[in-house]
């Protein structure tokens, strides 16, 4: 995932390596929480589900095997391509100890951030809010405000 450019400056400068080392040395290219392989394009079901695309074999969304869809869950199949990144575990970019650190797929990445994910959220409709009850509210240009 690219890195906001505010949030840039908060990285150390040798971030493309360590990120590296974290997704493909330590964690062998696969992600450490689902067991997702990086670069697969890989078919997948809604809640996390997903075959393998060397076994044939199902997992779960934690990487636990189970049994294949039946065929009206075949019908929610869709295809998605893996890409690894390297998650900070305490949500803060500047502690980037080994341990601090995890390879995680799109999918375990943001399940992994949602809460920031939800206060981002609630923080731009807020602002989005204020905006408009700054400059498109009741007192539109050419327009009386009644009571005035």
């Amino acid at each position: 995932m690219p890195i906001r450019p505010e949030l840039k400056p908060l990285y150390p400068p040798n971030w493309p390596e360590l990120s590296r080392q974290v997704r493909f040395e330590r964690a062998g290219g696969v992600c450490q929480r689902c067991g997702r392989p990086h670069g697969h394009h890989l078919q997948v079901l809604p809640g996390g589900r997903w075959k393998h695309p060397e076994t044939g074999h199902w997992f779960n969304g934690r990487g636990r095997r189970i049994s294949p869809p039946d065929l009206i869950e075949h019908l929610q199949i869709r295809q998605t391509k893996v890409v690894l990144a390297a998650a900070h575990l305490n949500h803060d970019p500047t502690s980037n100890r080994l341990r601090n650190l995890r390879a995680f797929c799109q999918r375990c990445h943001l399940l992994h951030d949602r809460m920031y994910h939800l206060a981002q959220r609630r923080l731009t409709l807020r602002r989005r809010l204020a905006l408009g009850d700054l400059f498109e509210g009741v007192y539109r240009a050419g327009v009386t405000p009644p009571g005035l």
